[in-house]
Formats: structure tokens, C-alpha cells, sequence
């Protein structure tokens, strides 16, 4: 999240939480329906907190068991296992994105049986997913667009009696752009060989996570399952206060309500899958042997060390660079529960981050010299095989006690 959006969802949350009445109309979920809430014709491709997603891994490989395997095709994951998990970062993306092509150019990029992403990470992910043929589209995205082509600023009052500050038309019309049917009926055959790709977004109402298969979406023949795809990455990137909520029509109890989502940062920065799964059991229990040497991806579109800058003791700036603290500390945080859930299972765990020593300033929010610079880094890095790093940052805690204390 950048700073003038930080400032946004602290400042403006703040100053206007009274006497200014919604634009929107609202349905919202009741509490007690929350869980049973689902978009009509895919309860199985959705699920709001971390609970759900390993109710379905059980229950999918349960039935996956029983049916032989005939339901979804589990032989990618007869082959090595490759994870992909790429953050959030606004266009700081523009490392991720850099390195990926980059891995392509080196020769060496896998393919990837699960990729999961948030915020930007989400916009990156389907391409990411689908391989080294789509590299030019993340290069034109990352490197090409200014914050005009984005988003554009409401007056004053329009922001006030409004959900968000800023009206986000150029974004809107990009993910259109590139989230084509033809890109959707990929993804989709991706899941039907065993593949997933997983976006994360927050219920602002349920004030939890939601995690959404877009590649199971992509399966289905329910009819609006593209523009519904557009949607989830929209709101997986869609900065409170500074970005409008997306609203998704669900059901629950035999009505239909609607439920408000924001950028899936606000709940965790990056997910793999929920601690509570031990994936090399579950795995195991289908295919009948351990995972074929698992090696789990995470891109990091931040750099993780604190940047020192002399704060202006005004509101604004104040609130900017407490918001990018406690984002920056979640961001480091979600790298150490996915690492000790890696040495848990077994997994090779590798990371990369923006270096430190990158200091190029940006001039706008998305900022096409600032992007390119970020892109062509990655890309150097990758393509001379990057050098991944093998633990989080200031990570002491001994590997061998880790595993002793899974036991």
C-alpha cells in the first residue's frame, strides 16, 4: 500500500467516520447467516476465513479418494511441487513482475501447481499461473500505466457522501482489458489437470479473510463467471478509503444479500495455506506418497528493513508513516508463519524481496520510470538465477527445534 493511500485509510476513516450518509444502498449479511453466505453456484470455490479453505481440502481429497481420482486430475502433483505466493505492494508489483520474467529468460521457471496472490499480488497471480507466455502482459502493466490510467480523484463533496476517494474506471478497464474470456477458459482447464490458483480479498463485514479459487470459477459454467473473476482481482486491490468496496450479490438462508469487499491486504499481506493444514498428510492420503520434493515461491513487493525518513510533524504524514509501519511489520510476520509452516512440512522455502540498496524515488503512486527500474532489477536478478533467500528476515530460531516441537 502506498503511502497516499496508507494516509487515506487512516486520516479520512478517522475525520469523516460521522454525519456523512452512504452512497450505497446496503443489504448486509446478518451475523448469524455470515458463514452460510455464497455466490449462487459456487459454494465450493469461496470461503471466508482459513477454517473454510481446509474444510475443502479435506473434504475435495476425501471425495477425490473415494471417486479414484476421476472428479479432477491430481497428476501435476505426481510431479516435483512448485508453490507460487506473490504480495501485495501497489507498483512496487513491478519487482514481482520483473522477476518472473526474468526466471522465464534464465531458462529455469517452473511450472507452478498452486499460486495464490493479494492486492497486486492478485492482479499478477493469473499470469504468473498460466506461464512464461503471458510475461509481456505484466511487463506492459507494470511499466507502461501512470496513477492517471488507475485512478482518477473525486471533488471534495463527492468523496465525502461517498465510499472511497478516488473512482477507479482506468483500473477497472485494464483487468478487462487482459482477464479476457480466453484467459478465463485457460485458467479454467488449468484447474481441470489439478492446478489452483487461489486471490485473496477482506469481508469488510465479517472483518475476515475470504479466499477465492479463481481457477475453480473458471471451471464452472456459471455465466458471469469472468466478469465475477474481474471482480474478486478488482477487490483484492482495492485499497480502503482510497478505492471503492467491490459488493458481491450472495445468498444465505433463502434471501439474497450483498457482502462489501477490500483489498486482501488488510488481512494478511501474502498466504500459501492456512498453518491448521498439514498438506504433506493430506496430499499423501490421495496420491498414497509424500510430495515430490516441494519447494515453496514467495515474492515479496517490498523491501522488508525499515527506511528511515524524517516525518513532518503534521497529520497527514504522520498518519501515512504509521500505516506503512504496521503494514510493513504484517508483511514480515506473514513470512514467518509461512517459513515455520515450510519447515513443518517439509517444504524448501525460498524468498525474494526488493534489495534494500534499491533507492530510486518515485514521483506518483504509479510511477512507469519508477515500475521500469523495479521491473529491470527483477528481471537482472532472475535472469542470472536469483539468488533466493532461504530464511525471513532476522530469522534465529533453530530449524531442528521447530521440527522437534511439531512432533
Amino acid at each position: 500500500m502506498n503511502r497516499i493511500f496508507a494516509s487515506m485509510a487512516m486520516v479520512f476513516g478517522v475525520l469523516f467516520a460521522y454525519g456523512c450518509g452512504p452512497s450505497v444502498h446496503r443489504n448486509p449479511v446478518p451475523q448469524d447467516l455470515v458463514y452460510q453466505a455464497h455466490v449462487s453456484g459456487l459454494e465450493e470455490y469461496r470461503f471466508i476465513g482459513e477454517d473454510g479453505i481446509v474444510r475443502d481440502m479435506r473434504a475435495t481429497l476425501a471425495r477425490l479418494n473415494q471417486a479414484k481420482s476421476s472428479v479432477v486430475s491430481f497428476d501435476e502433483w505426481k510431479k516435483p511441487i512448485r508453490i507460487l505466493s506473490i504480495s501485495g505492494g501497489g507498483q512496487n508489483g513491478a519487482y514481482g513482475a520483473g522477476v518472473l520474467a526474468g526466471w522465464s529468460a534464465s531458462g529455469t521457471r517452473p511450472s507452478f501447481q498452486f499460486v495464490t496472490g493479494i492486492s497486486t499480488g492478485a492482479l499478477t497471480a493469473p499470469f504468473a499461473f498460466l506461464g512464461s507466455d503471458y510475461d509481456d502482459v505484466l511487463k506492459r502493466v507494470y511499466t507502461t500505466y501512470d496513477t492517471k490510467d488507475f485512478v482518477q480523484k473525486k471533488g471534495l463533496l463527492g468523496a465525502l457522501t461517498s465510499d472511497s476517494m478516488l473512482r477507479v474506471k482506468g483500473l477497472t478497464s485494464v483487468i478487462h482489458e487482459y482477464v479476457t474470456d480466453e484467459l478465463v477458459a485457460s485458467l479454467g482447464q488449468a484447474h481441470r489437470d489439478g492446478r489452483r490458483l487461489w486471490v485473496g480479498t477482506t469481508n469488510l463485514d465479517a472483518n475476515e479473510p475470504t479466499y477465492w479459487c479463481i481457477s475453480g470459477i473458471a471451471s464452472t459454467d456459471v455465466p458471469n463467471r469472468v466478469e465475477l473473476i474481474r471482480m474478486i482481482l478488482l477487490a483484492s486491490a482495492s485499497i480502503p478509503v482510497g478505492f471503492p468496496p467491490v459488493y458481491f450479490e450472495v445468498e444465505a438462508g433463502g434471501k439474497t444479500y450483498d457482502e462489501m469487499h477490500v483489498d486482501g491486504g488488510v488481512a494478511n499481506q501474502v498466504f500459501v495455506y492456512p498453518l491448521t493444514v498439514d498438506i504433506q498428510a493430506l496430499i499423501e492420503g490421495v496420491l498414497g506418497q509424500p510430495l515430490d520434493d516441494p519447494k515453496v515461491y514467495v515474492i515479496r513487493n517490498s523491501r522488508l528493513l525499515p527506511q528511515w525518513t524524517a516525518t513532518e510533524p503534521r497529520l497527514l504524514p504522520i498518519a501515512s508513516r504509521a500505516m506503512s509501519s504496521l503494514i510493513g511489520t504484517q508483511g514480515v510476520g506473514d513470512l514467518y508463519q509461512i517459513y515455520l509452516g515450510c519447515v513443518r512440512d517439509e517444504m524448501d522455502f525460498n524468498l525474494a524481496i526488493i534489495p534494500d540498496s534499491f533507492d530510486k524515488k518515485y514521483d506518483q503512486e504509479f510511477d512507469p520510470v519508477y515500475m521500469q527500474a523495479l521491473f529491470d532489477l527483477g528481471y537482472e536478478k532472475a535472469k542470472n538465477g536469483y539468488a533466493w533467500d532461504k530464511l525471513p528476515p532476522d530469522y534465529v530460531l533453530d530449524v531442528e527445534q521447530v521440527k522437534r516441537s511439531q512432533k
